[in-house]
């Protein structure tokens, strides 16, 4: 009968498969019985949530209660955010800016390529104007994007780097109320 059940529970998650979140998928575990599904469990099975985001995978005990905090919601609810999560953040955006930046040399350099192969199957010179254009344009557009990185980039740091000189302020601020007072006479 429980092979039933679980056969049944597969057929019914793959039936409804618009009920699913995007990128979440339920691991149901009953024994030693394990049925993935795109839905919840039913209530019998204990719950793990398996996401995929930005191509990481992560496993939470969703029978558990979630205390996750997001950083948008706070600062929407005017909540404030410490200076150190706030660099955190800053330095999470930096990174990704910085790879999205190595990702758009990489497309530039397949996007010449084939450029390239175009132009050899057309039987064109290197110096044709057609294909020179078609570099030329190609170029434009990537160093708009990575420019448009770049500004944001400097404006993130610039922010960083205020952001350190207020928590260094603090610091030697806090060092020097516990110093102990001296009377000299």
């Amino acid at each position: 009968m429980d092979k039933r059940l679980l056969t049944s529970l597969v057929f019914i998650s793959l039936a409804f498969p618009l009920n699913a979140h995007a990128g979440t998928i339920y691991k149901c575990v009953k024994g030693d019985k394990i049925v993935f599904s795109q839905v919840s469990c039913p209530k019998e099975f204990r719950q793990h949530e398996i996401e995929y985001q930005l191509g990481v995978v992560t496993e939470t005990d969703s029978d558990k209660p979630k205390e996750t905090k997001d950083p948008l919601k706070a600062l929407l609810a005017k909540e404030s955010l410490s200076k150190e999560q706030l660099l955190h953040l800053i330095d999470g955006e930096l990174y990704r800016l910085k790879q999205e930046n190595s990702y758009y040399e990489i497309l530039r350099a397949s996007e010449l390529q084939k450029l390239d192969r175009k132009r050899y199957w057309q039987k064109k010179a290197k110096d044709d104007p057609e294909f020179l254009a078609q570099i030329d344009k190609m170029d434009r557009y990537f160093d708009d994007l990575i420019k448009i990185n770049a500004d944001t980039l400097a404006l993130l740091e610039q922010h960083k780097h205020k952001i350190e000189a207020t928590i260094g302020e603090e610091d030697t601020d806090k060092s020097q109320a516990q110093l102990p007072k001296t009377n000299i006479n």
